[in-house]
């Protein structure tokens, strides 16, 4: 990984943000710490609703957040999930959404998605690994 953050650090971090979220119907709880550019994170956890349709995953929470304060440019983002209050023991990557909204922000070829299925246990893939053929803002031009 490209920055002064490192993958294990990452890794905690996505940890940490996994503890705060609100799972009352799955009780699968996933956190996400995503890396911008110039070395900043951002966490997300998810969030689910009575409703499930409006629920949000670990991955959009922390690339919203990172958005809606102007970040636009990212480099890695690490995804910890598995049943809450145990811990995490195999890797839970990105659903097809979340797969999506990577695709509008960054570069497939580029971007690093870190798999953690513990804290010293990962898997590092592109996002065009995780989403060949990703239909994306340069699709439109």
């Amino acid at each position: 990984m490209n920055t002064t953050v490192d993958t294990k650090e990452l890794v905690r971090t996505a940890l940490t943000a996994r503890a705060l979220a609100y799972t009352p119907y799955s009780h699968f709880s996933v956190g996400a710490a995503l890396l911008t550019e110039s070395g900043k994170v951002y966490t997300g956890c998810n969030i689910e609703c009575a409703s499930y349709a409006v629920s949000n995953c670990a991955e959009r929470t922390a690339f919203y957040k990172a958005v809606s304060n102007g970040e636009r440019k990212f480099t890695a983002i690490a995804v910890v999930g598995g049943k809450s209050g145990a811990p995490v023991t195999v890797i839970c990557p990105p659903c097809g959404i979340c797969r999506q909204v990577m695709m509008e922000f960054c570069d497939p070829e580029t971007f690093q998605i870190v798999l953690a299925s513990g804290n010293e246990t990962w898997k590092i893939l592109t996002l065009d690994e995780l989403l060949p053929m990703g239909f994306g803002p340069k699709n439109l031009k």
